[in-house]
């Protein structure tokens, strides 16, 4: 009988190490999180630029454009959307092609 009370203690023992070993690893992860969304929220960098770009002062035209494309994913639910979706985003804010003039050139609101 004593072998077997020696047992369960030793699965009690070890069901306890494992319930603090578990405590300590979701607390250290909940820690580690809440710290990256605090870091996020303080930093300014801008949420819908793409991380993977080169970090630069972007014009108007090009912000315009990353947001409506954003606007775009969002709303319609594609994260990649196809070139026909992208050239509908392009028309949707003003753009068209040009007309080429004598010297080959392109004229027109680009």
């Amino acid at each position: 009988m004593s072998q077997q009370s020696g047992q369960i203690q030793e699965a009690e023992e070890l069901t306890n190490s494992l319930d603090q070993s578990r405590e300590w690893i979701n607390r250290r992860a909940t820690e580690q999180a809440t710290r990256a969304a605090n870091a996020r929220q303080l930093s300014g960098r801008r949420r819908f630029v793409d991380p993977t770009t080169c970090e630069r002062e972007y014009t108007k035209a090009e912000t315009e454009f990353m947001l409506a494309m954003n606007e775009y994913k969002r709303r319609s639910g594609r994260m990649f959307p196809t070139w026909s979706e992208v050239l509908e985003v392009l028309r949707g804010l003003g753009y068209e092609k040009g007309q080429t003039n004598g010297d080959g050139n392109e004229e027109g609101n680009h």
